[in-house]
């Protein structure tokens, strides 16, 4: 198997490090393809109005040096994956990988996250992606994750899923370990984290932070922020696809209704 990766969290992080060293036990051809900065919240955005300057790995203040080819990039998750496949990459690859991301990515997170904004740039190319992400704490084994998650990994590799469908796996900290369960389930829809921090800087200025409150009302059936906080490994299918059959259609009808009166 061929792999290309990327991540949201910069080529410094230990989230793909340790995904890349796993990944390479197990495939032919491993390729790293990196934002050089962290790229967090960035969703699927491509950088236009400046050009892209690739940086070789492997030099010797680099924490990627360990025999994995590939490059940073000053550019977003997307970016490295278009690059990485029609410019960078050396072959094309079986399965793209975004990650492991340091946080969760679930709920409707997954709208801003950059990890999954990389696995869907993969999937609009037709190449089964994954996003693979692992809750923040003081406990984080990024390379336990990674261990954990290559059977998934292969796995959702060898499942025909339709393009622009891919995979979102998050493991919980309580889930690193060889006997937690995976659930496949629905991601959560519900709002989540709309409340702000406030004060004012030294300098007067008046600001609102972001922060993860509230969490989501769970949904009568179980979904994926539900499960993690059990402690289950979750994996959730999300797709590129744009069009909604059912809005479109109902649209349709409307303007029909308007043209015949």
């Amino acid at each position: 198997m061929k792999v290309l990766i990327t991540n949201d969290d910069g080529v410094h992080s230990q989230g793909i490090i340790q995904l890349a060293m796993v990944a390479r036990k197990h495939c032919s051809d491993v390729f790293v393809v990196s934002p050089s900065v962290e790229q967090s919240g960035v969703s699927s955005a491509i950088t236009f109005l400046r050009p892209l300057f690739p940086k070789a790995l492997g030099g010797l203040d680099d924490s990627q040096d360990a025999g994995i080819p590939g490059f940073s990039l000053n550019g977003t998750p997307v970016d490295c994956v278009r690059l990485g496949l029609h410019e960078l990459c050396p072959f094309r690859p079986d399965v793209i990988l975004s990650g492991i991301n340091d946080g969760l990515n679930a709920g409707p997170n997954v709208n801003f996250s950059g990890t999954v904004g990389g696995a869907m740039a993969g999937a609009a190319f037709g190449i089964p992606s994954i996003a693979i992400s692992l809750e923040s704490s003081s406990l984080m084994d990024f390379g336990k994750a990674a261990e954990l998650a290559w059977p998934i990994v292969e796995q959702c590799a060898s499942i025909s899923v339709p393009t622009g469908s891919f995979f979102n796996l998050n493991f919980p900290t309580a889930g690193c370990r060889s006997d937690a369960e995976i659930r496949v389930v629905p991601v959560e829809t519900n709002p989540m984290g709309y409340d702000f921090d406030h004060g004012h800087d030294p300098k007067n200025r008046r600001y609102f932070w972001a922060t993860n409150n509230p969490g989501p009302q769970p949904s009568p059936f179980l979904t994926d922020t539900q499960a993690l906080l059990e402690g289950h490994i979750t994996i959730s299918t999300l797709s590129s696809n744009l069009n909604c059959v059912d809005a479109r259609s109902s649209l349709q009808h409307a303007f029909d209704s308007t043209v015949e009166s």
